[in-house]
């Protein structure tokens, strides 16, 4: 039984291992399309996107042997549907630099509607204007409400919207894993 009552049925879509394999390909994608990392940054959409940029920044900084600059972006009260959710901020912003003409590589846990990284991009003009914002994604699920689309995916999930995608994290939840919520019947 789910927290709400119903019955549900729970699969797994990622392990940790293939949670970190994914995310050391998406850290050489990253790299390879900015051809360096020198004016790259990535920016963590809070909560689990910021775990997962710090890991993606760890990787690149193995291989690079440079440090990658790593921050984590707030974008609760950016959402247009923030007035509808009850919803506390999901901890402070921690964007200790400019992204004035940097490329911001975004990093979200599950890509679904769009609403999140459209916020995230609002909330970024506040630190200034990047010369450009891709997107990176562990889960891409589907369900696009606004034109939004991932540069670097770790896995393409077909969902029904009814479904759950839940990304766990041991930063966040003590274990890594990603399973899929259906509901029954």
């Amino acid at each position: 039984m789910s927290e709400q009552g119903t019955a549900t049925s729970r699969r797994s879509l990622m392990s940790a291992e293939e949670i970190r394999r994914a995310l050391s390909r998406m850290a050489h994608e990253i790299v390879e399309r900015n051809g360096g990392i020198e004016h790259v940054v990535l920016v963590g959409i809070h909560t689990r996107g910021v775990p997962l940029a710090r890991r993606i920044a760890r990787l690149i900084s193995e291989f690079e042997e440079r440090p990658v600059t790593v921050g984590g972006l707030d974008v609760t009260f950016y959402r247009d549907d923030h007035q509808s959710r009850v919803k506390l901020p999901a901890g402070p912003s921690d964007m200790p630099f400019d992204v004035e003409g940097r490329a911001v590589v975004l990093v979200d846990d599950v890509l679904y509607t769009g609403r999140s990284v459209r916020a995230a991009m609002d909330a970024l003009r506040d630190y200034g204007r990047p010369r450009m914002i891709q997107l990176a994604v562990l889960i891409d699920r589907g369900h696009r409400e606004l034109p939004i689309r991932a540069d670097y995916v770790g896995k393409n999930v077909p969902t029904a919207r009814a479904e759950v995608v839940e990304v766990k994290v041991s930063e966040v939840d003590g274990r890594d894993e990603v399973v899929l919520d259906k509901p029954a019947g």
